[in-house]
């Protein structure tokens, strides 16, 4: 990323570059019809509560302008509305909490765990009256541990299509590859870039 950055810098107004990955889930009934921006999956490796909010309406944006649908993000974490407590989940929690001060239109929520997040039925015991989870489709990770993990668990355990990681934040659009891409992740990324390049952000 450094070249990107030092010869196209970030796009105005824009804290903090990060990275996203689109997901695509075969027979999938969550998300947006199986698709999900999983962020930051490939960039940022222990993001503040401030760097994680940024994340957050970044990849709102992402998938608003790729996908065409309204986000709902959830800010991820192994507890839900406070069902553990540690130093983790609390940067989870103030991440959500400035997340909806900088954006109030935004439908976000958190901090969910992850079946909370996208599981309407886990979701109505778990965080009842949430305007997120349980439909989730776009997901925040606390961590690029977290993130990375996780997109690789999906991509080889659900077959899904894993495009990314992408970048969201420089002046103009840059993404990158995975060394395991195949050709057909290749063709999927130009593509994204190529809709990026045309409006979305």
């Amino acid at each position: 990323m450094r070249p990107a950055l030092q010869i196209l810098k970030t796009a105005p107004g824009t804290k903090l570059v990060s990275a996203f990955f689109v997901m695509c889930v075969p027979d999938c009934e969550y998300g947006e019809n199986g698709t999900f921006i999983f962020g930051d999956s490939g960039l940022n490796q222990n993001p503040t509560a401030d760097e994680l909010s940024e994340i957050a309406i970044s990849s709102a944006k992402s998938f608003e302008g790729l996908v065409g649908k309204t986000p709902k993000v959830a800010m991820l974490s192994y507890s839900t509305y406070g069902s553990a407590k540690s130093e983790l989940t609390e940067k989870v929690i103030e991440a959500t909490k400035l997340v909806k001060e900088k954006d109030r239109e935004l439908l976000v929520d958190g901090e969910l765990q992850l079946d909370a997040a996208i599981v309407p039925e886990v979701a109505s015991s778990k965080a009842p009256g949430s305007n997120v989870a349980g439909k989730a489709n776009v997901l925040i990770f606390p961590d690029l541990d977290a993130g990375n993990i996780g997109y690789k668990l999906v991509q080889r355990l659900a077959k899904a299509e894993a495009y990314g990681p992408l970048c969201q934040g420089i002046a103009k659009p840059v993404n990158d590859l995975s060394r395991g891409c195949t050709s057909s992740d290749i063709a999927g990324v130009i593509a994204i870039t190529s809709v990026q390049a045309k409006g979305g952000k």
